[in-house]
C-alpha cells in the first residue's frame, strides 16, 4: 500500500504528502443484510465512491449492538454483491455508526484488516484518479466526480440515511497539490529500521548536532517512528531502478517475474544467467522503468561529489578528495527538508562510510510575507529579487534579510528591512568618502586621537570576541548586529568624529594609518554579509597588488581587551552625550563653545578629558571643589558637572527639569526599596543580585541627594 499521485502518476514516501485539514461530508449509508426481508446495518464514510470497492463490514467484537450480525453477509449497495460481516477490535465502537466498511485497496488500516481476515481486494481507480471497469457505471469518471453522483444515486435508491458536515484530514501530493490515493502497487522500498538507528544515536549523543538545538526533538520524533522508504517513482526522469526482470513475465507488472538486482547490465546478465540455470544475454533482460526518488539520489551527495564509487567500493578504497573533504564541516538547509534530505544524508553516511557526513546542520527559517504566509510562486506573495537589488542594492537585501532571520525561526518578510540595509551601505560608503578626503602631513599628533585609537583598538577586539561567539554558536544575525553597532555606533558616530581634523586642516599621519588600518578590519568583518561594498572599498581605500582581494583575506584576530579603557570611555561618552542633551534643550549652536566644571565626589580618571574637551567643543575644562551657581548641571557616576548659564537663560524651565529629574529617581528608589524588602526576593535571589540591588540604591540615594541639593540652590 503506498501513496499514489494521481496527477503525476507516480508513487510517493510518506514524507511528500501533507496532511490538510479540510471541511468534508460524511455519508451514512445503509447496507442490507442478506438473506433478511428489511434488516439493515449502517456505516458512515467521507469516501462513498469506494463503496463499489468494499470486501467487507466490521464490527468490534464487543459491541453488543451488532453480535448478532457477525458472521452474516451484508450486500454492497448499487453493486449487489455479498461481502461479510466480520468482528476485529480495531474497530470504535464511538466513532460514527460502530460499523466500518473495509476497502482493502484504497485505505492503509482496511488494507491491513484486509491481510489479516484474508479478504478479496478490488482496486476500482485507474492511475489517473479515474473508476475503472469495477466501478460498474462510473467507469472513466473522476473520484470527485463520481463521489457526488454516487451520493446522489445512493439517495434516490433509498441508501443514504443522511449527510453531515465533518473535518478530517486528506493528504495532499507536496508536489502537484492532487489528492493522494492510498493504492496497492508494486514498488521497490527500503527497510529503514535498522538501517537509521546509527543516524539517531548520532544526532541525539551530540556527534552531529542541531542549530537551533530544538530540532533535535522533531527529529528524534520521526526517526523513531520512521517508516520503510518508497523509492520507485513513475517519472521520466530520474536514476533508473537498477533492477532487471527476465522469463515468463518480464514485460509485465507482475509480482511473481522474477528479476536481479546489480549495478550494471553485464553483471545483471551474469546473475540473471546463474539463477535461471541456463545461458542469458542482454536481449532476454528488461530493465525496471521505474526511477529513484529524487532524495535517494540525493542522500550520497556528501559522497558522489567527490567520489561516485564510494557505494561500489567503499570508504577505505575512496579517493583522495574524498578522505581530504569527508566528513565536512557544517551544512545549511531548510527545517522542511530534514527528513527528505538531511536524516537520509546521515543514514546514507553511516552506512556506506561508517562515518558522519557533517558535523554541524544549521536550519534556515521560512520566509513569509506581512500576513505570514510563506512566500511562494503560487501564492504570487514574493518580491521580484532583481527589482529589490536595484531599488535598495544586494547588498542592502543581504542585510535587510539576513539581520532579522535567526536560526531556525521564519522570517516576517518587509521591504523596510532591505531599507535599513541600503542606509548601512550609504553609511559605510559615507565614512570611506569621510577617510579618503582628508590629507595627511607630518604633524603631531593630537591627544584625543590617541586617546581615540587605544579606545577604538579595544572595542574592536571586544567586538571580535563577540562576533566569534556568535559564529560559534550559529547566531548569524547576531553576529550581523554586533557588527552593524560596531561600525554605525562605534565607528563612525564616535571614533571617527573624535579623530576628525578642523575644517580644511590636514590629520596627521599616525592617526591616518591607524584609521585606515582599523577600517581594513571592519571591512572584513563585514565582508560576508557585504561582499560587493566591502569588496569595491577594499580596493579604494589603499593601493592592492594584483590578487590581494578582501575575499581570499583572512578574518582580523582579536586581540588583548583592557576593560579599565572601556569602562573609562563608557563614561566620557555619557558625559559628552549629556553636554549634548543641554545644548538641544536650550538651542545652544554646537559651533558655540561651552565651559565645563566638574566636582568630583568619586575618584575620576581624567584620562580622557581631551575627548571631552573636542566632542563637547568646550573652551575651559576645570575642576572644582564647590558647586558652580547659576549653570546647567547633570550627574554622572554620582560626579557633578556644571556648564554656566549663558544669556537669557530660564531658571525656572531648568528646576523644573531637575524636579522631574528627582521624582523619577525616588520613582526608581521605590521599586529597589519594594524587592530589597520583599523577603521571598530576598530568600531566594543570588548574593549577586542582591549585592546589585544594593548598589543600585546606593547611586540613586547619592543622585537624589545631589539633585536636592541643586533644587535648593536654584532657589
Amino acid at each position: 500500500m503506498i501513496n499514489w499521485d494521481p496527477a503525476a502518476k507516480t508513487a510517493l514516501s510518506d514524507e511528500e504528502v501533507e496532511h490538510k485539514e479540510v471541511n468534508s461530508k460524511l455519508y451514512f449509508v445503509r447496507y442490507k443484510i442478506a438473506g433478511t426481508a428489511d434488516e439493515w446495518l449502517t456505516i458512515s464514510t467521507t469516501r462513498p465512491e469506494t463503496i463499489l470497492g468494499d470486501t467487507a463490514i466490521c464490527v468490534n467484537p464487543n459491541d453488543a449492538r451488532f453480535a448478532n450480525l457477525v458472521g452474516k453477509k451484508a450486500v454492497v449497495p448499487i453493486a449487489n454483491r455479498e461481502i461479510p460481516i466480520i468482528a476485529d477490535e480495531y474497530v470504535d465502537m464511538e466513532f460514527g455508526t460502530g460499523c466500518l466498511k473495509v476497502t482493502p485497496a484504497h485505505d492503509l488500516n482496511d488494507y491491513e484488516l484486509g491481510k489479516k481476515h484474508k479478504l478479496e481486494t478490488l482496486d476500482i481507480l485507474n492511475d489517473d484518479g479515474t473508476l475503472n471497469a469495477h466501478g460498474l457505471h462510473y467507469n472513466g469518471k473522476d473520484r470527485f466526480e463520481v463521489r457526488k453522483a454516487i451520493a446522489a444515486e445512493l439517495d434516490e435508491l433509498g441508501y443514504m440515511v443522511k449527510v453531515e458536515d465533518h473535518i478530517n484530514k486528506v493528504g495532499y501530493s507536496e508536489r502537484t497539490s492532487a489528492v493522494i490515493e492510498p493504492k496497492l502497487s508494486l514498488q521497490w522500498f527500503v527497510d529503514m529500521k535498522d538501517l537509521s538507528k546509527p543516524a539517531l544515536d548520532a544526532v541525539m549523543n551530540g556527534d552531529i548536532k542541531f542549530y537551533p538545538d530544538n530540532l533535535k526533538n522533531t527529529y528524534r520524533h520521526w526517526m523513531e517512528n520512521i517508516k520503510d522508504w518508497c523509492i520507485s517513482r513513475q517519472l521520466w526522469w530520474g536514476h533508473q531502478i537498477p533492477a532487471w526482470y527476465y522469463g515468463e513475465g518480464s514485460d509485465v507488472a507482475a509480482a511473481d517475474r522474477q528479476y536481479v538486482v546489480a549495478k550494471t547490465i553485464d553483471e545483471a546478465v551474469k546473475l540473471a544467467s546463474e539463477k535461471s540455470g541456463r545461458s542469458l544475454t542482454e536481449k532476454d533482460l528488461k530493465q525496471d522503468e521505474d526511477v529513484l526518488d529524487t532524495w535517494f539520489s540525493s542522500w550520497l551527495w556528501p559522497t558522489s561529489v567527490f567520489d561516485p564509487s564510494i557505494v561500489k567500493n567503499g570508504f577505505a578504497n575512496a579517493n583522495a578528495d574524498l578522505k581530504y573533504y569527508y566528513p565536512t564541516n557544517d551544512l545549511v538547509t531548510a527545517p522542511e527538508i530534514m527528513f527528505f534530505w538531511v536524516a537520509r544524508m546521515i543514514i546514507s553516511g553511516y552506512e556506506y562510510t561508517g562515518k558522519l557526513p557533517f558535523k554541524n546542520v544549521y536550519y534556515t527559517g521560512i520566509v513569509r510575507d506581512k500576513l505570514g504566509r510563506k512566500m511562494s510562486k503560487s501564492l504570487g506573495n514574493s518580491p521580484d529579487p532583481i527589482d529589490l537589488i536595484e531599488q535598495f542594492g544586494a547588498d542592502g537585501v543581504r542585510v535587510g534579510i539576513l539581520i532579522s532571520s535567526p536560526a531556525g525561526n521564519d522570517l516576517p518578510f518587509d521591504s523596510s528591512q532591505c531599507e535599513q540595509g541600503r542606509n548601512f551601505a550609504n553609511k559605510i560608503w559615507n565614512a570611506f568618502r569621510l577617510v579618503n578626503q582628508w590629507e595627511w602631513r607630518d604633524i603631531e599628533q593630537p591627544e584625543a586621537s590617541k586617546i581615540a585609537i587605544s579606545w577604538f583598538e579595544n572595542k574592536l577586539n571586544e567586538a571580535m570576541l563577540n562576533i566569534n561567539d556568535h559564529f560559534d554558536k550559529f547566531r548569524i544575525s547576531d553576529a550581523l548586529m554586533a557588527t552593524y553597532k560596531l561600525v554605525w555606533d562605534d565607528f563612525c558616530a564616535m571614533y571617527l568624529e573624535v579623530i576628525k581634523p578642523g575644517y580644511q586642516q590636514p590629520i596627521d599621519a599616525k592617526t591616518l594609518e591607524s584609521t585606515i588600518v582599523f577600517f581594513e578590519k571592519l571591512l572584513k568583518l563585514l565582508h560576508p554579509f557585504m561582499p560587493f561594498v566591502t569588496e569595491e572599498i577594499w580596493h579604494w581605500l589603499r593601493e592592492r597588488n594584483e590578487g590581494d582581494d578582501i575575499i581570499i583575506s583572512a578574518l582580523p584576530k582579536a586581540g588583548t581587551v583592557d576593560q579599565n579603557i572601556l569602562k573609562n570611555f563608557e563614561l566620557t561618552d555619557e558625559v559628552i552625550t549629556n553636554i549634548r542633551n543641554i545644548r538641544k534643550q536650550n538651542n545652544i549652536a554646537t559651533k558655540i563653545e561651552l565651559e565645563l566644571f566638574v566636582k568630583a565626589n568619586k575618584d575620576l580618571d581624567k584620562t580622557n578629558d581631551a575627548v571631552i574637551r573636542k566632542m563637547g567643543n568646550l573652551s575651559k575644562l576645570e575642576y572644582v571643589t564647590e558647586k558652580v551657581t547659576n549653570s546647567f548641571s547633570f550627574i554622572s557616576k554620582n560626579n557633578e558637572y556644571f556648564i554656566p548659564f549663558g544669556e537669557k537663560v530660564d531658571v525656572g524651565a531648568e528646576k523644573e527639569k531637575l524636579v522631574q529629574e528627582l521624582e523619577y529617581s525616588k520613582g526608581s528608589l521605590a521599586i529597589i526599596y519594594k524587592k530589597l524588602h520583599n523577603e521571598k526576593f530576598m530568600a531566594g535571589a543570588p548574593e549577586a543580585v542582591v549585592a546589585s540591588e544594593r548598589k543600585k540604591e546606593a547611586d540613586i540615594l547619592g543622585k537624589i541627594k545631589l539633585l536636592e541639593d541643586k533644587i535648593a540652590e536654584l532657589g
